[in-house]
């Protein structure tokens, strides 16, 4: 009865360790600093850099980590566009990507950006790991 109960309770703690992850369908589009400005800052204040995406901070908190295929990013930014989800309006297909969240990852330029984009679906499912 005791191994039981203590099965129980390591599963629970588990399970609590595990509830800040959540799997969402994101529309994806890319963003990179601007050709004359040698740095660029996120609406946060700090300065961006690759490694960091534009989120709607009402469905994904500041801080949290968005899971790619390639790398993690931390969500630093945000923008009109993103929380209009204007992106996932325009070229959705079904209802399921009509209601997809916008995440803007930021490139150093553009080059790596349109590379990114060109190599990857528009439409990915994205693991989001809260702070």
């Amino acid at each position: 009865m005791k191994l039981f109960c203590a099965v129980i309770f390591l599963l629970s703690l588990a399970s609590a360790a595990f509830a800040a992850e959540e799997s969402v369908l994101a529309r994806v589009t890319s963003y990179w600093a601007d050709e004359g400005a040698s740095v660029k800052y996120a609406s946060t204040g700090r300065r961006l850099r690759a490694g960091h995406c534009a989120v709607d901070p009402k469905r994904i908190p500041y801080g949290s980590k968005i899971v790619f295929p390639d790398r993690a990013c931390t969500a630093v930014d945000t923008g009109p566009a993103v929380i209009s989800r204007k992106a996932a309006r325009l070229c959705a297909r079904t209802a399921s990507q009509l209601k997809a969240i916008v995440v803007d990852r930021f490139f150093e330029t553009k080059r790596e950006a349109m590379a990114w984009m060109n190599a990857n679906p528009e439409f990915m499912t994205l693991q989001v790991v809260s702070p």
